[in-house]
């Protein structure tokens, strides 16, 4: 954000690193379920007047860096686009894959770091290419 955001009686500037996966760690968030995700965290955040500053789908895991009003909780906002983003996911994947189910697709909990790391950000899908890389030359 370059400017502070507003409410009635506030200035803010909040945005946290948040990391949460799926359930199981498993690896599906390939391909068009990606695709899909990042548009309907977007809509999901602007419901409670968030904005997801950047993002990133890892295979196993997602990263975000969310601004949250301080009128709402970070569990509060979290948990909404957890639940919420689990339902069209099991709309569209639920059928073809019996383990996909909507209400277990996210694990519980998440990881929120008030320290915002864009370049962490920008730079986990290379560091994962190369942990993977090293873990082949063994």
């Amino acid at each position: 954000m370059d400017e502070n955001e507003s409410l009635s009686h506030t200035k803010w500037d909040c945005e946290y690193h948040v990391v949460f996966i799926p359930k199981c760690r498993r690896k599906v968030l390939y391909g068009q379920l990606r695709r899909n995700l990042g548009e309907v965290f977007r809509r999901l955040a602007a419901q409670r007047a968030c904005r997801i500053e950047e993002g990133h789908l890892m295979s196993d895991h997602v990263h975000m860096m969310i601004a949250i009003p301080p009128k709402y909780s970070v569990s509060q906002v979290v948990g909404y686009i957890k639940g919420k983003s689990a339902i069209p996911v099991a709309r569209v994947y639920g059928e073809r894959k019996r383990n996909v189910v909507g209400q277990h697709f996210w694990a519980r909990g998440y990881f929120l770091s008030t320290a915002v790391i864009r370049e962490y950000i920008r730079n986990q899908e290379k560091e994962d290419e190369r942990m993977d890389q090293l873990k082949l030359d063994y």
